[in-house]
């Protein structure tokens, strides 16, 4: 694939689709019936929360990933580094595994945990440098050839069927005008075959604040399906594939760890004598099977005119729209040999200049999913109705007063400011009952 038609057409479902309304507000609601069943296990689950933290600094440390070994439930950490975990009570004879990058493998004893104010340390893995000279692999674009061709020997090519959390925030300035989860059902598809990931939903929450939007409509293109196709692996065409690679140098950085094990790191961006928003950022690759274990970029928004038509597709005369901020992740995990689909994140701010108007608006979305559990999938089709990849999720703000609201679904602990809009709208839903 040209990257001329990539910057066209496929990235479509990577950024956000801005419509600029001068005759007031117009929203598609449209989204699949919600399946609000209730859960089959009457097994007992157990809570535990907590942080953690980088042991030298003491920072709080984001997107970790905390695993209860022997299986494949999992969470991750928030921004502020905290987490939720919530355990079967089979499980309580077992250890967490706790993973980052750049930092060594921790493994904690269940039993030791309390209910509440957990806190962990991991320290900062020591790295040496090492020259990267396996498979014959003598630079780091051969290297990142490697590694997409290799996806059919250490990625999991059985047909999956994930459980996963997605949320959706949408900021205008530093004010949340709209919160959107969902837990989710999602059938991924092998990577050695073009079939694409389905989704069906299994439990929803959603409040907008329409009067902080105003003549904004931000629509983000696929919902939950943004964040699936952060697959580089699985959807190359979005980013960059075998056919694209000439359009970027590629550079090796310092290595890393991951669970103990060297980690490449390749840095990439385009080339200068390419005018259309390209790639910047790195990719990290496990040094034994050359699988990506994830992806941390950004999209080239330095000439605001192209970027600007890649985002917007509809505006008013008296309005300029650019996007100020485009970043992008993705994370891997690993078991049993295999590595699969574990996280993904988009990050997209825009400013709007209206004429005469003194003052700017600036929105910011973030969308990001996690899988907490996964299994093999038999033949039996979908739990639920199908979502399609063009979904905007319902306004449901009903969900947000129930405290018990997930049940034994792990999610990614919300952070204090997403805390705040869920106060808010409790209140809000209070006092229209009142």
């Amino acid at each position: 694939m040209k990257k001329e038609n990539t910057l066209k057409n496929s990235f479509v479902f990577l950024y956000t689709s801005i419509v600029l309304s001068i005759f007031g507000l117009q929203l598609n609601t449209q989204a699949s019936n919600v399946l609000q069943e209730p859960l089959e296990s009457i097994q007992t689950i157990n809570e535990f929360k907590g942080h953690v933290f980088d042991s030298s600094s003491k920072n709080p440390l984001a997107y970790v990933d905390i695993n209860i070994s022997g299986t494949n439930i999992s969470t991750i950490t928030n921004n502020e580094g905290a987490f939720l975990l919530k355990v079967p009570s089979e499980y309580l004879n077992k250890t967490i595994k706790i993973s980052l990058l750049g930092y060594a493998k921790g493994e904690i004893e269940i039993s030791s945990l309390k209910k509440d104010e957990n806190k962990i340390y991991l320290d900062v893995s020591i790295t040496q440098l090492s020259n990267v000279n396996v498979y014959g692999i003598k630079n780091a674009e051969a290297l990142v050839r490697a590694t997409l061709n290799r996806k059919s020997e250490f990625y999991d090519n059985d047909r999956t069927k994930m459980t996963a959390f997605y949320r959706e925030t949408i900021k205008k300035r530093n004010k949340n005008a709209s919160l959107s989860e969902a837990v989710l059902a999602v059938y991924k598809q092998p990577y050695t075959n073009g079939k694409s990931d389905e989704v069906s939903l299994l439990k929803s929450r959603k409040n907008t604040d329409y009067t902080r939007l105003d003549t904004l409509v931000l629509k983000l293109q696929g919902g939950p399906f943004s964040t699936l196709y952060t697959d580089m692996i699985k959807y190359p065409e979005y980013i960059f594939d075998k056919n694209d690679l000439s359009n970027y140098a590629f550079t090796f950085d310092e290595s890393t760890q991951l669970n103990n094990r060297l980690v490449y790191v390749v840095n990439f961006k385009q080339k200068k004598n390419k005018d259309e928003p390209l790639y910047f950022g790195k990719l990290y690759i496990d040094s034994q099977t050359l699988a990506l274990t994830s992806a941390i970029y950004n999209l080239n928004i330095s000439n605001r005119a192209l970027a600007s038509e890649m985002f917007v597709r509809k505006k008013p005369n008296n309005a300029k729209v650019y996007p100020t901020v485009a970043s992008y992740r993705v994370d891997y995990r690993t078991r049993n040999g295999k590595w699969y689909y574990g996280y993904g994140k988009i990050e997209l701010t825009f400013k709007v200049n209206y004429k005469r108007k003194l003052f700017n608006n600036v929105y910011t979305l973030n969308c990001e999913m996690a899988i907490t559990d996964w299994e093999i999938a038999d033949d039996s089709k979908l739990v639920g109705e199908k979502l399609k990849p063009n979904v905007v999720l319902i306004d449901k703000a009903s969900g947000f007063s129930d405290p018990e609201f997930w049940g034994e679904y792990n999610i990614i602990e919300p952070e204090k400011s997403i805390e705040n809009a869920i106060e808010k709208i409790n209140k809000q839903l209070e006092r229209s009952e009142s």
